[in-house]
Parts: C-alpha cells; sequence; structure tokens
C-alpha cells in the first residue's frame, strides 16, 4: 500500500482551506497531487521507510494532524496505486480509513464483486452500454475479450477498462500546486431555486476571479464549475477556454454556458463556485486579434475599472446587474 487519496470533509464552499490541508499531507511526502475542491492524492513510498510505519499508520497521522490543526476531518482511501486508492475511497465513511486488500488473489477478489461504475473515468454513458450486454460487474468485465470492450466502447476505452478491470493501474501521482488554481465561491444564504440569481452569482465570482487573474498578471487555460445542492451534493464541470485568459467577459460567457448545459430544473442551489485552473503569465499568453471594436472597448474599460478598484476598493465598479 502505498497511495492514499483523502478527501477532506469541508464546510460548504470553503475550498480556500484546502492549501493548509495539503500541507499537512506534504509534511509526510512532497509527492502532492492537489484535487480541487477539497481532495488530494499522496504518493508514501518514500515516507514508509522514512517514518518506518506502514500506509495505515501514516494516514492516522494525518487524519489526526488535519482534526487537530484545522478542525477538518477526512475520509482516506488506500492502495497500491490511484484507482485502488481512489475505489477505496468511495467506500470510506467520513473519518474511516479504507485499505484494498495486499495480494495479487486478493485484489481480484475486490475488484470482481464490484459495479462496473466503481471504476474511476467509467461515466453514466459506458456504464449503460456495458450493463446492456450484461457486463454489470468488474469481473465481468476482466473475463470479456479485448475485442467485445473495444466494439462496445472505443478501441482505447476498451483497452483502459480491460487493463482496469486485470487489476493494472498506470495511473501516478503527478506533483502540483493548489496556487496555480485561483477559486471565488458564492454561497446562498438560503436554498435558491431561481436560475436568475444562479446567473447573477456567476456574474460576480467570474468578475472576482478575471480581477485576481490580472492583478497577479496571471491568465487561466481551464474554468471549473461547482455547484453544490442542498443535500450537500454536487456537480463538477470544466471546459478548456478557446485561448487563455484574464478577461472578465470570457469567464462569464463560460461560467454560463457550463451553468446552462447542466439543464437544472428547479434545483435548490446552496451555492456555487468557479475555479480557475492553468495559471500561466500573462505576458506568454496569446490573443486572437479581432476587428470587433467593442471587444476593444470593453478590455479598456475594464483596465479602467481595475485602477478605480485598486484605488476605492473591490465594490467601487461592479456590474449592473450587480447593482440592485
Amino acid at each position: 500500500m502505498t497511495i492514499l487519496c483523502v478527501r477532506f470533509q469541508l464546510p460548504p464552499m470553503y475550498e480556500a482551506a484546502l492549501p493548509g490541508l495539503l500541507g499537512t499531507l506534504e509534511e509526510f511526502t512532497p509527492v502532492v497531487e492537489a484535487l480541487p475542491p477539497d481532495g488530494a492524492l499522496a504518493d508514501l513510498r518514500g515516507a514508509e521507510r522514512y517514518f518506518r510505519r506502514d500506509v495505515v499508520e501514516l494516514a492516522s497521522l494525518i487524519r489526526v494532524r488535519a482534526l487537530a490543526w484545522h478542525g477538518v476531518d477526512c475520509a482516506i482511501g488506500a492502495g497500491p496505486g490511484p484507482m485502488f486508492a481512489r475505489m477505496a475511497l468511495r467506500e470510506a465513511a467520513p473519518g474511516e480509513i479504507r485499505v484494498v486488500p495486499e495480494g495479487p488473489r486478493a485484489r481480484t477478489e475486490f475488484l470482481a464483486e464490484r459495479s462496473v461504475r466503481a471504476l474511476p473515468g467509467v461515466g453514466a454513458a459506458t456504464a449503460r452500454t456495458l450493463c446492456e450486454y450484461g457486463l454489470d460487474s468488474i469481473g465481468k468485465v476482466a473475463a470479456a475479450p479485448l475485442s467485445t470492450l473495444q466494439r462496445l466502447t472505443s478501441a482505447r476505452t476498451g483497452r483502459e477498462l480491460h487493463e482496469m478491470a486485470q487489476g493494472i493501474d498506470r495511473g501516478r501521482v503527478v506533483p502540483n500546486a493548489v496556487s496555480r488554481s485561483l477559486a471565488a465561491e458564492r454561497p446562498f444564504p438560503r436554498d435558491e431555486l431561481d436560475p436568475a440569481q444562479h446567473r447573477r452569482a456567476l456574474l460576480s465570482a467570474a468578475g472576482e476571479l478575471g480581477s485576481r487573474l490580472r492583478a497577479l498578471e496571471k491568465v487561466c487555460r481551464t474554468l471549473t464549475l461547482t455547484v453544490r445542492y442542498a443535500d450537500r451534493s454536487t456537480t463538477t464541470r470544466s471546459r478548456t477556454l478557446p485561448e487563455p485568459t484574464a478577461h472578465s467577459s470570457a469567464l462569464t460567457d463560460a461560467a454560463y454556458r457550463m451553468y446552462e448545459a447542466l439543464g437544472l430544473q428547479r434545483a435548490r442551489v446552496r451555492g456555487v463556485a468557479l475555479r480557475a485552473e492553468g495559471l500561466d503569465p500573462a505576458e506568454q499568453a496569446s490573443h486572437q486579434l479581432t476587428f470587433d471594436p467593442v471587444d476593444e472597448k470593453v478590455r479598456r474599460l475594464e483596465e479602467v475599472a481595475d485602477r478605480v478598484r485598486k484605488k476605492f476598493g473591490a465594490g467601487a465598479v461592479i456590474p449592473g446587474a450587480l447593482a440592485a
């Protein structure tokens, strides 16, 4: 057991606490991959030798320190690779540590009895296709010929499904920095059903992200939307932007498109969050030239508004839709 997958039990819309919690993991290993808004992967191969403790003991220490230093509990899954760790985490209750059994035979039994939906990366459409042909468990997928899986899905997906069902985990922990993303959260004081209020929150969050990016002289390549509902469940969608940008209008447009694609019908929304990812220096970003004078005018107005906000405060200039 060398990999941990950790999900911190953060309060609703409290993503800003994640960097400090990642610092707790980095006390044990530098190989930590942030999984915003509330998770992380950690490779403990070196930590087991250095601290002379097994992965379960280290996981217990991490949980205690997260509670003691940050007041945040967590659920932890442990396995020989990221795939097994993620699967173990899915079955872990808050405050629980779940471990995949050791040994090839035990791992095969662990996989065989679980639904095909438990495999990381298997979405609803792929699972539905497999279940229609009776491949509703990982054990059945493992026994199916590779050619059959590729005909039902695609060449690449079929090969990946076949390998995962056989217990072949090619994933690895890629160290990253949560600072390479910026988040803006907009919780509602009560369950909000009005789509107009959802859009106003997105407009406000996108404006904040754009302002912060420009202040840091950064641009983002990907925008992620998280919608949290009254039952504490969440929906997350990501979109790669046509070009890296810190332009508030472009961020707002992308946020609106992701929101509309969700097709929410009278959903009881507790809050929304936008996260700008893949940050790069603004000076290295390219911008597609346009003959539209409106675009150039908006960008110049944005520069003036930034200077006004810097001098008089963030609320000195706001969109008219947020003025009410």
